[in-house]
């Protein structure tokens, strides 16, 4: 799934690390990062960030209530 314009990345993190299963972000190569990970959210989103805002990224959830709950932040913040 495609998320665009999160504005409020702490928030995110908090609903990707309440997600019972897998969450990856899919970098432009093709390559899949657990976003579990503490060290992959600093590293692999640090050149992401533009202005304290994600505009784009391509992840992946494997379970339904994870796709359920990033949907939901998604669309209700």
């Amino acid at each position: 799934m495609k998320v665009s314009n999160i504005k409020d990345i702490e928030k995110f993190f908090e609903v990707v690390d309440s997600c019972s299963g897998k969450v990856e972000l899919v970098t432009g190569e093709g390559d899949r990062l657990n976003l579990k990970s503490k060290l992959s959210q600093y590293v692999s989103l640090a050149n992401i960030f533009s202005g304290g805002e994600i505009p784009e990224l391509e992840i992946v959830a494997y379970e339904k209530e994870d796709i359920d709950k990033l949907l939901s932040f998604m669309i209700n913040g």
